[in-house]
């Protein structure tokens, strides 16, 4: 069977249409292989820069490079500085563009920490103390700065060197009971036992960190994480909770768009695909699941931050490009 046998309906002129460019351009390359410098894509590219909600977000933006107030980033959230390069980077936003070129130095001078990795929000404006830096965070910046060209940069290598000492332990310096708490993706928030959530977002990072360039403790790190996502199915997402919780957080089973520090299933498979693994055995009830959520070929987006984000991105219960678009790709990954 082809991945497109596995739909209900055919998304794809819906998601190729001209007033969604940001959408088109993802869906030319993710759907449809086209190449970087192919024309169609640069085209829609170009038009997403100009359009809702790209252009909202970046005439929003301070002088400096900063969104609401300077300082980490982190706070208010959703609206601060991090989650605004974050939700660029997810929307496909030029990396050449001036705006976004002093969002990355921005987060780079003030969200990271001085063990290497970014945390949330210091006070008074300095950076992020060791304390505060998170998996979800970190790996989420790390994301974004390489997608938007930033490999090159010490700060951000270093923020790779934290992110992999600190899951397999090797010299990772101090856990924290403010923060990451232990190796293995050990977390306070979640009473310092591994943070699935962490992991999704800490291996979305370094699944960018190109093949070639992944040190050893990056190679192990990554399979650490590997290992942890698939000691569970993620469609029931048993992984390890707070003592108090008796099931896992309803967020996993909202699939939605953008993405914050909250993960759900198909995010989940989408950085197992991201990392070779889409054909793995023990998603296949995962996938059933996702393709169980279409209607007609399309998805709903049953997490949209509305009313919590700096502009409207998609609505909240109604049918999601992205959303859609993301679950194609998963289950092209799996089944072509």
């Amino acid at each position: 069977m082809a991945w497109t046998d596995h739909l209900t309906g055919d998304p794809l002129p819906w998601l190729l249409a001209a007033d969604t460019p940001a959408v088109r351009a993802a869906t030319l390359q993710r759907l449809c292989d086209r190449p970087n410098d192919d024309a169609e894509v640069a085209a829609a590219r170009s038009a997403a820069m100009r359009a809702e909600p790209i252009r909202s977000i970046l005439d929003a933006q301070a002088a400096e490079g900063w969104w609401i107030k300077p300082g980490g980033g982190y706070a208010p959230k959703y609206t601060g500085t991090v989650w605004e390069l974050i939700f660029l980077d997810q929307l496909g936003a030029d990396p050449a563009d001036a705006h976004i070129r002093r969002a990355c130095d921005y987060v780079l001078c003030h969200t990271q920490a001085s063990s290497g990795g970014f945390g949330a929000s210091g006070a008074d404006g300095a950076p992020p103390p060791p304390s505060r830096v998170i998996h979800c965070l970190n790996g989420n910046l790390i994301r974004a700065l390489i997608g938007f060209g930033c490999w090159g940069d010490p700060r951000l290598r270093a923020s790779v060197d934290w992110a992999a000492r600190a899951i397999t332990g090797d010299d990772a310096g101090r856990y924290y009971q403010s923060g990451t708490s232990g190796p293995g993706f050990g977390c306070a928030a979640n009473d310092g036992n591994p943070c699935a959530w962490g992991a999704v977002k800490e291996l979305l990072g370094l699944a960018r960190v190109p093949p070639h360039e992944r040190s050893d403790i990056v190679r192990r790190a990554i399979g650490q994480g590997v290992e942890l996502l698939l000691s569970r199915d993620p469609v029931v997402a048993d992984y390890p909770m707070l003592s108090r919780d008796t099931k896992p957080s309803g967020a996993w089973f909202k699939l939605g768009f953008p993405s914050g520090y909250v993960s759900d299933v198909l995010q989940n498979l989408e950085v197992l695909a991201d990392l070779g693994h889409a054909r793995d055995p023990r998603l296949a009830n995962a996938l059933s699941w996702v393709e169980s959520q279409q209607d007609r070929g399309r998805w709903t987006n049953r997490y949209a931050y509305n009313g919590k984000s700096l502009v409207k991105i998609e609505q909240q219960g109604q049918s999601s490009k992205w959303v859609t678009l993301r679950a194609c790709s998963v289950l092209k990954a799996a089944w072509q």
